[in-house]
């Protein structure tokens, strides 16, 4: 009578092994790996470590440059653009993608029905010579719903769904990033025609002083106070502006093209009226890099191509051990007459197990492992190359716009010296104190450093523009 009770105790060992395994799914659970990151800007020390929240709402960042316009070409960008439009699809495939995944969770119910009427030879063979042979025509209907089912005691299908909606946030991330990109290409095109509308203007405006000088000489070699030495040097003086001015001008169309094809928009039927730089670059806060990895939507991007990839792993692994489908599980009926197709005698059920396990691939499966865990172990080195690439790019924002600024304060009394610089040349050489060669020099400095003083505040947006992108898309951060 006590013999039955070890293979009962040995059966009740497995169960409680196979329902301790259903808990846990295999393979490593997920965990972000550490990231080395400086102590310290070296334009900024108030470095602060940041929490990743890239799915914070993220505002209309280019708002903090005040400018209606680019407001208007940064709306257009995302309505129109179509880099933004395929990403938005692509995002959508990985949902989809997703949920498809999600569904082996769930049994797979199909209704089948079928009907036939079919004649039996007379002549067909007998497996007993005292039964009689006769032709027979019947009739075979048969109603039914069928179900299969993978039974996920090892967490395979968990990990394959829990990869696929990680690339699916992925995706998300990917579209969040071409949308940064994008409107940060959108502000520094835009403040590189501004730019190049201040340029414009100050060379047209140069060199309407400059043929005003180069009658004057002209006048003055009339009476005989200047020679044609005076007039030559003055004309190549005017016509080098004049040239000047014209590859500026194909600069702008450059530029003006770039922001039709960002705004989604025919190039030759994109136009914008010149215009100005805002008066001032907007002010850079202290301790910006608490903001850096909460809002990067392409570190975001490499962290969730990390989860992907480590349940990935646990698939791989899964194909070491068995797998369970419940299948075939079928209940319908089955008659030869519609009367009594759905009587009880018409029933008919059946329910099965598979169970499938590898004994020999010739390693294929480790091959598998060891395909995931080398995928595994790329996205942790892409995730680390992407924070490295993020605080470079926020680093050399900054020096820059230290850089910049520094260096516009230094340009701003240049210009201001070289303005003084041809008052008084031109009242010199109007009095015969100077020559039309030093007059023409001090006219070539005063428009280098005209040009150099809008070059550096075009810079300093274009900079600024860099480090919102850096942060991700502003410099506020999450609440």
């Amino acid at each position: 009578m006590g013999r039955p009770a070890v293979p009962f105790r040995l059966a009740s060992t497995a169960c409680l092994a196979l329902v301790c395994a259903a808990c846990a799914s295999i393979g490593p659970d997920y965990a972000r790996p550490a990231v080395d990151l400086p102590a310290a800007w070296k334009a900024d020390p108030g470095w602060q470590p940041a929490r990743p929240a890239d799915a914070a709402p993220k505002a209309a960042w280019w708002q903090v440059f005040g400018d209606p316009q680019l407001d208007e070409l940064e709306a257009r960008c995302l309505e129109g653009n179509p880099s933004l439009q395929a990403a938005l699809a692509r995002l959508d495939q990985a949902q989809a993608q997703s949920r498809a995944h999600a569904a082996a969770l769930y049994p797979a119910v199909a209704l089948n029905a079928g009907a036939s009427r079919s004649r039996i030879s007379a002549n067909r063979p007998l497996t007993n010579y005292n039964s009689p042979n006769s032709s027979t025509i019947q009739n075979d209907l048969k109603p039914n719903l069928t179900v299969s089912y993978e039974l996920d005691w090892l967490g395979r299908v968990r990990r394959d769904v829990e990869s696929a909606r990680a690339s699916a946030e992925q995706a998300a991330s990917d579209r969040e990033n071409v949308r940064l990109v994008l409107t940060a290409q959108v502000a520094s095109a835009y403040f590189q025609l501004r730019q190049l509308d201040e340029e414009i203007r100050a060379v047209a405006t140069s060199a309407d002083l400059q043929d005003k000088v180069l009658e004057l000489i002209r006048i003055r070699r009339q009476l005989g106070a200047a020679g044609e030495g005076d007039v030559a040097v003055q004309t190549a003086l005017a016509e080098s502006s004049k040239a000047q001015l014209e590859l500026l001008k194909n600069q702008r169309k450059l530029a003006e093209d770039q922001l039709a094809t960002l705004t989604g928009t025919p190039a030759p039927a994109f136009a914008l009226a010149p215009g100005n730089l805002p008066a001032l670059a907007p002010a850079v806060p202290a301790g910006l890099p608490a903001s850096l990895l909460e809002r990067r939507p392409d570190i975001a991007s490499a962290e969730r191509a990390m989860a992907a990839a480590n349940a990935q792993i646990g698939v791989a692994k899964a194909a070491f051990f068995p797998s369970l489908t419940l299948a075939p599980a079928l209940a319908g009926f089955e008659s030869n007459s519609l009367p009594t197709l759905l009587t009880t005698p018409s029933l008919v059920w059946s329910l099965g197990v598979q169970a499938v396990q590898p004994l020999f691939d010739g390693g294929r499966i480790r091959a598998g492992v060891d395909f995931a865990q080398a995928g595994y172990a790329a996205t942790v080195a892409n995730y680390r190359q992407a924070v490295l690439v993020a605080v470079q790019e926020a680093q050399d924002a900054l020096g820059t716009l230290t850089g910049l600024e520094n260096a516009r304060q230094r340009q701003d009394e240049a210009v201001r010296q070289q303005n003084k610089a041809y008052e008084i040349t031109l009242v010199r050489y109007k009095e015969g104190l100077d020559n039309a060669l030093t007059l023409a020099t001090v006219q070539q400095n005063q428009l280098a450093a005209q040009r150099t003083q809008s070059q550096i505040r075009g810079g300093q947006f274009v900079s600024t523009v860099s480090l919102l992108k850096a942060l991700g898309g502003g410099w506020q951060a999450a609440d």
